[in-house]
């Protein structure tokens, strides 16, 4: 065998080794998805996205989102609206995660003629940069969104709205329920502050939690620190609704953006009966396979990270505050899956998505 080609068969062989180094056996944690959890409780805490055991945003936080969302226009350098030459900035802020996501999200929102071309999707997420870092103002990553969007061409007075995904790594955190969740949820609000410090245009800012990590094989984030990351998002934006003055979005120079639940990413694996394409993780059909993710089993697989950009832009497309900026014509786009604007939206229960994303991506490929 030549040269060349023994190198490819070593790195081929070695790449396979890792991607086989998942923990596939673990397919299910038993643990119910909050948007199937309802007025059920884990740990005496209840589920849904919102109080009350909810999918549904509240009526109250339903309607000033939608007066935010209104005021969501391109603007100048300066913050002034300008229709024709004007930017509305889109950034995405979290950690490894969450980048591999979002840099899949890219392609297909530029592909995407439904979108309005005035939006302008910055990846301002960072490999290796949890929650632990963005909360700190002083920290490095906050340099680096700076130059991210400099570089895309986004003013500070531009950034409008922005998709959160954090996490803390596991090792860092109380190794209990809530405590563990609450810490997390402590840092992810004081990230969330400091971007709306920084960048005072950032009216919107959703959110979401983990992908499943029942095939983990390293302590990053596994299971159940990846499910309890839903308890940190969902106590959060709870804090928001419920009045916390910290977190307050209507008054004058506001200390944060209004909150909400983006896509709910998280599933149960393959479902109870363990079996791919049965009884899924999920009500609304979504699951998570070892071949969505990669070697170590934390971090999604190309074929994951296509999944969550899929999700994440039928999401924008579909949410009642999204669809009046991030589409072109929204009369003519998308509509939510239920009749409010708000609700069943978080629980992207679009399952000819889903189905389409596991036919077209199937196959394991290294992260």
């Amino acid at each position: 065998m030549k040269t060349g080609a023994l190198i490819a068969a070593l790195l081929a062989s070695a790449l396979a080794a890792r991607a086989e180094a998942q923990n596939c056996a673990g397919t299910s944690t038993g643990r119910v998805p909050l948007t199937d959890l309802g007025a059920g409780t884990y740990q005496g805490f209840a589920g849904g996205l919102y109080p009350a055991g909810s999918n549904v945003r509240p009526a109250a936080h339903e309607s000033a989102g939608l007066s935010i969302a209104a005021q969501i226009t391109p603007v100048n350098a300066s913050g002034a609206p300008d229709a024709a030459n004007g930017t509305i900035g889109f950034a995405s802020l979290g950690m490894s995660n969450t980048t591999q996501e979002f840099s899949a999200f890219l392609p297909l929102a530029a592909a995407d003629q439904a979108l309005n071309s005035k939006v302008v999707f910055v990846d301002g997420a960072q490999g290796g940069m949890a929650a632990e870092q963005w909360q700190d103002p002083a920290n490095a990553c906050w340099t680096t969104f700076a130059s991210r969007l400099a570089s895309a061409g986004v003013a500070p007075a531009q950034l409008q709205v922005a998709w959160v995904k954090l996490t803390a790594r596991a090792p860092n955190l109380t190794p209990s329920f809530p405590a563990g969740a609450q810490e997390q949820q402590a840092w992810i609000r004081q990230s969330v502050l400091n971007l709306k410090s920084k960048y005072p245009s950032v009216r919107i800012v959703y959110l979401s939690s983990r992908i499943y990590a029942g095939y983990a094989n390293v302590s990053l984030n596994p299971e159940p620190v990846a499910y309890e990351n839903g308890f940190s998002v969902k106590g959060l934006i709870e804090a928001q609704i419920n009045g916390d003055p910290g977190l307050a979005y209507a008054e004058a120079s506001p200390p944060a953006p209004w909150l909400s639940w983006g896509p709910y990413l998280w599933a149960d694996g393959l479902g109870a009966d363990n079996v791919v394409g049965g009884t899924p993780g999920r009500s609304d059909g979504l699951e998570w396979r070892c071949a969505d993710l990669s070697g170590d089993g934390t971090h999604p697989s190309t074929q994951g990270r296509q999944k969550v950009a899929q999700l994440l832009l039928a999401w924008l497309k579909a949410d009642s505050t999204s669809m009046s900026w991030v589409l072109a014509n929204p009369t003519l786009g998308g509509t939510a899956p239920s009749g409010d604007g708000g609700s069943d939206c978080g629980l992207i229960g679009l399952e000819g998505i889903v189905l389409a994303i596991v036919v077209r991506f199937l196959g394991r490929i290294r992260a």
